[in-house]
């Protein structure tokens, strides 16, 4: 069909308070006013000011008490422990109210915070659900992050409670969680009152007398009472929750999330972006630490009244690269939501797709991919081997919800791979070079959104408003700004090249990484690749490419590399000063997929550095550095 996206776009252009206003009618408020945006609210507006609602209700009750209660809301699919299990809307619902039911018990209330430290398992967004419901403010921290990681937002957050789970399971080993959260408790100045443990048979934990409870038991006796527990009304404005992300300083950025907005932006998604109806399954193969878990494994397919899945697992060797697959079978999804790194991890150990056509995915219909940026190559072999459109989409942990995407439920636009294509309605998204003056097409620059943001976007950071000013508003007034760099061509599609730190000088050249890694991909051996600047003397900056090899490339690395030096002097030209192509096992990432170029360019140029909190594998460091001495340009 014909895509209805400019219009729609334009509709809110015109009268964006009147758009948000009618979006909002997807949502069951509590009270409502006249005014849907205040100006004069926070640091460039607010929305919804003095509308109330409840989360928890719109996830859960309303589709109880409207012909859903037998639907599958949630299914737990566990590769790593043989496990699965379905909750309908009726079952979903009883269980967050049981665990509400003890949160209340221990005397948390609302504004008060919960650190919610748990593997991907049901209880995880029961745990999200249930403090939504009591107005709890729940910080998610990515379960098995260090002591001190943990202890740095306990401090920050200072939560009454932490709700937790004994172990995390990965394949092949078995993570005690309780030692890590009594060391971060011991470490913390802010000392929690409570700790919920959720006993996993793979690994009990000792429970500490007076402060610690088992999870599991509590909600038990609650269910088997039948007590029940009323959706709280919060403000709209009010916190649903905190997610930290990392910051320059080392010191993390609590990133507020409001419930009123936050529900508008997620409702009007599923069905214009996703293109995804109530009743059907979504699939968001994330992890409930980062905030496409939060958008899309817990709160809005359930806003829609979907189903959604909880997968504790990995792309690859869980068992094999086919595990994708036989979930979207398994369960019928209609649309798969995941990072782009998962793809080249696939495509890595099953080229040709082999795999594949061992399962029935006839129900599938979109692949969307998000997080890193998404190359040509890998979107490519995505579109050939599944025939359904792959649509890469373009936002941030800050923003909540998809900043530019190819809204599939308005009509799909034509796709150019490497583009995540054009701004959702809300954002004014912008090219401007660094005295912030427009830049025209074509041209690369500093992408920022003109303000206001729009509802689900975060209106400020966690007790630092000031902080939130300076990193995102300060450097381009009326503007917030992405810290990504990119260029908008003649027909308005963005294309993200880099984050602006990851644009390098050569010789006075402003170059793109991004480019660089475009050019990589395409050589029949890469299965992925990063391009780093390094310092250099002469031209102040020199591009360095790592390639990790599709499984199956038998040619040695030495030509493999030489064909990359050549490729690059080919398609971008002299002008990229591209020499070094090095190959490498694997390539250091954050748990959720994002290659942690930054770290890799502060060894490369002998500068200490921080252990990132995220990272997978903290010795693919060493092997980095190894590869740089082989190489002899590490200093």
């Amino acid at each position: 069909m014909a895509s209805r996206y400019r219009e729609i776009y334009e509709s809110w252009k015109q009268d964006p308070s009147g758009f948000w206003e009618s979006a909002a009618d997807e949502i069951d408020w509590i009270s409502t006013t006249d005014k849907v945006f205040d100006p004069d609210q926070g640091r460039y507006g607010s929305w919804f000011p003095d509308w109330e609602c409840n989360t928890c209700y719109n996830c859960l009750d309303r589709h109880v008490e409207r012909g859903r209660p037998g639907q599958p809301a949630l299914i737990y699919d566990s590769p790593i422990t043989g496990k699965t299990a379905t909750y309908t809307y009726f079952e979903l619902l009883e269980e967050v109210e049981a665990l509400a039911c003890v949160l209340d018990d221990l005397g948390l209330r609302k504004g008060d915070r919960a650190i919610i430290y748990m593997p991907m398992i049901p209880q995880a967004v029961m745990a999200m659900l249930a403090c939504a419901r009591l107005g709890i403010i729940h910080s998610v921290v990515f379960g098995g992050f260090a002591a001190n990681e943990l202890a740095t937002r306990i401090d920050d957050a200072t939560p009454k409670a932490i709700i937790a789970a004994s172990c995390g399971i990965e394949p092949g080993r078995v993570i005690a969680y309780k030692p890590l959260i009594d060391r971060a408790i011991e470490l913390a100045s802010h000392k929690p009152e409570s700790c919920l443990v959720f006993q996993r048979e793979e690994q009990l934990a000792d429970l500490v007398a007076g402060r610690d409870h088992d999870l599991g038991a509590l909600q038990a006796d609650a269910i088997a009472a039948g007590r029940r527990i009323a959706p709280v009304p919060v403000r709209a404005t009010d916190p649903l929750y905190i997610l930290y992300t990392s910051g320059t300083t080392g010191q993390p950025k609590g990133v507020v999330r409001d419930n009123g907005g936050h529900m508008v932006a997620l409702k009007w998604s599923m069905k214009n972006l996703y293109d995804v109806q109530p009743g059907e399954v979504f699939w968001a193969a994330s992890d409930v630490g980062w905030v496409v878990g939060h958008s899309y494994i817990c709160y809005a397919p359930l806003l829609h009244g979907c189903t959604t899945i909880l997968f504790e697992g990995k792309p690859v060797g869980t068992p094999d690269a086919g595990v994708f697959w036989r979930v979207i079978a398994d369960h019928n999804v209609v649309s798969l939501f995941t990072a782009p790194t998962a793809f080249r991890a696939i495509r890595k150990e099953d080229p040709t797709g082999a795999l594949i056509g061992q399962y029935d995915l006839s129900q599938l219909r979109s692949l969307f991919l998000a997080g890193e940026r998404a190359d040509p190559e890998t979107v490519n072999w995505a579109i050939e081997q599944l025939q359904v459109p792959v649509i890469d989409h373009w936002w941030q942990t800050e923003t909540g919800w998809c900043i530019v995407g190819n809204p599939l439920g308005l009509g799909q636009l034509p796709v150019k791979p490497g583009s995540p294509t054009v701004p959702m309605p809300g954002y004014d998204v912008q090219v401007l070079d660094d005295a912030g003056h427009p830049l025209g097409p074509n041209t690369l620059g500093n992408i920022v959104i003109k303000l206001p943001l729009p509802p689900g976007a975060l209106p400020t950071l966690w007790n630092a408003d000031e902080r939130f000013f300076e990193s995102y508003l300060a450097d381009f007034p009326g503007y917030y700004k992405t810290a990504d760099a990119g260029i908008i061509d003649d027909d308005g599609y963005l294309s993200i090249m880099a984050r602006t730190d990851d644009i390098i000088n050569v010789a006075g050249h402003r170059l793109s990484t991004g480019g660089m890694e475009e050019v990589l991909a395409t050589h029949p051996d890469v299965a992925e690749c990063a391009v780093i600047g390094i310092a250099d003397k002469l031209k102040g900056q020199l591009p360095c490419g790592f390639v990790v090899l599709k499984s199956g490339a038998e040619r040695s690395h030495e030509d493999i590399e030489k064909e990359l030096v050549r490729l690059v002097r080919e398609k971008i030209g002299p002008v990229a000063a591209f020499k070094i192509a090095i190959t490498v096992d694997r390539l250091p990432k954050t748990r959720s997929g994002k290659i942690l170029r930054g770290t890799m360019r502060q060894i490369a140029d002998g500068e200490t550095y921080k252990m990132p909190a995220t990272i997978d594998d903290p010795a693919i460091l060493d092997e980095i550095s190894d590869a740089l001495k082989t190489h002899g340009i590490f200093v």
